[in-house]
C-alpha cells in the first residue's frame, strides 16, 4: 500500500451553519461539497461508523482552506448526552493548524473579530522548531484550533533534517 498523503481531517460540530460561517469568515473557507443528510439505518451508523442508536447525520458538508487537506465537518442528532471537548492534555483531544503568512497579523484580526484566542502568538527560539510563530485559538463550539507561520526554515531544517511540507510551498 502506498500512502500519498493527508486527504481530510473530519470532526463533528453542534452547529453546522456557524461552524461553516466562521471557517469561511476567519480562514477563507470554500465549501466545496453539500453532502446534507445520510439516510442509513441504526446498523449501519454502529458498523460503519461506530456511531451509537439513534444518532443520525443530519448535515455533512468538505470544507477547503487554501492547499492542502480539506475539512469534512459533520452535525449530528440523537446524541444522549454531548460530551464537552477534550482539553489538549486528554487522550483523544486534537487541534487543526492553519498556516498563515503571518501569525502575529492574523492573531490581531481574530482578536479584533471577537475570536477567542488563548495567549500569544508565540516565536520559538532554539530547537527544532526554531522561528516558527504559533498561536492557539478556540472555535465558537470550543474546537482548539491553531494558527502557524515562521520567520524562517525551522532548526531541524536547517540541521539538515527533511524539509517539513507546508502549504506555502505547494504539493
Amino acid at each position: 500500500m502506498a500512502v500519498l498523503g493527508l486527504h481530510h481531517i473530519g470532526f463533528t460540530v453542534p452547529d453546522m451553519e456557524e461552524a461553516v460561517a466562521f471557517f469561511r469568515d476567519m480562514f477563507g473557507a470554500v465549501t466545496v461539497m453539500e453532502c446534507g443528510s445520510v439516510d442509513v439505518d441504526d446498523e449501519f451508523m454502529l458498523t460503519r461508523l461506530g456511531v451509537p442508536n439513534g444518532c443520525k447525520i443530519t448535515d455533512q458538508r468538505v470544507l477547503q482552506v487554501g492547499r492542502g487537506g480539506s475539512l469534512e465537518v459533520f452535525q449530528y442528532s440523537g446524541v444522549k448526552e454531548p460530551q464537552p471537548i477534550k482539553h489538549n492534555a486528554e487522550v483523544g483531544a486534537m487541534h487543526i493548524a492553519f498556516e498563515v503568512d503571518d501569525a502575529f497579523e492574523a492573531a490581531e484580526r481574530l482578536k479584533a473579530r471577537g475570536v477567542d484566542v488563548l495567549e500569544g502568538p508565540t516565536l520559538i527560539e532554539g530547537g527544532p522548531m526554531d522561528q516558527l510563530v504559533w498561536m492557539y485559538l478556540r472555535a465558537p463550539w470550543g474546537q482548539y484550533l491553531e494558527i502557524v507561520s515562521s520567520k524562517g526554515p525551522l532548526g531541524y531544517e536547517a540541521a539538515g533534517g527533511p524539509k517539513l511540507w507546508t502549504p506555502s510551498e505547494g504539493a
